[in-house]
């Protein structure tokens, strides 16, 4: 069943985020300003040309499966970086959620500058929609945060952890995604999650955490040629 994982952006989109999905059988997309990510059935060359087709003009789509992104006629590659992709080891137990918040619409603006701030990957004007998101406040300012991506039949992942550099060294991290991995874990599903290959703290944590090493990834942004 974890198959389905080795193209997360396709099952996701053709499953339990439909709703967000532009583009027909063979190649699909993440509506724009939700999140960059494209995927395609199969690296058949219809599929391929299928794909192509979605990746916009003057910008970017970002490519992630557990195989290489096949060369694709008309486009070039703007960046390409090896991944893992992390899956629970255990069924995670409900945590003590004393001073966290449920994050909103109202907060949308905060969320995207602290992604902004710390990089945890793309996070656009509506990616907060793709799932439920959790932070933590000091003084009013919101300082680190943890939620939910890409949703699949069973499993969801686990994204866009991030805390302020002024708040770290303080285990904030870590203890929102316990809270929403045990979230996750109470529906039933399997948590899990992406990181880049050399980033060896992030790996060590999850590891800690109760995370396991399931799959190299790839990852790929593509551009058209002009």
């Amino acid at each position: 069943m974890t198959d389905i994982l080795n193209r997360p952006i396709w099952y996701a989109l053709t499953t339990r985020q439909s709703a967000f999905a532009e583009g027909g059988p063979a190649a699909k997309r993440y509506v724009p300003t939700v999140t960059p990510f494209l995927a395609s059935i199969d690296d058949t060359d219809s599929s391929l040309a299928a794909l192509r087709e979605l990746v916009p003009e003057g910008g970017m789509s970002v490519f992630l499966q557990a195989t290489e992104c096949p060369p694709m006629e008309g486009t070039e590659i703007a960046f390409a970086a090896d991944g893992v992709q992390m899956i629970a080891a255990k069924t995670f137990s409900a945590e003590d959620e004393t001073g966290i918040l449920n994050l909103s619409e109202a907060d949308a603006p905060e969320m995207q500058a602290l992604a902004a701030l710390t990089k945890p990957g793309p996070f656009l004007p509506r990616t907060h929609e793709l799932g439920r998101f959790i932070g933590i406040r000091e003084n009013g300012v919101l300082v680190a945060m943890a939620g939910e991506r890409m949703k699949l039949d069973g499993f969801t992942e686990i994204s866009a952890v991030c805390t302020h550099p002024d708040f770290r060294g303080r285990g904030l991290a870590g203890r929102l995604m316990r809270i929403v991995a045990a979230r996750i874990s109470a529906r039933g599903e399997t948590p899990f999650l992406h990181a880049f290959a050399n980033n060896e703290n992030a790996i060590r944590l999850n590891e800690t955490l109760g995370f396991e090493l399931r799959s190299k990834m790839f990852v790929t942004a593509l551009r058209r040629k002009s």
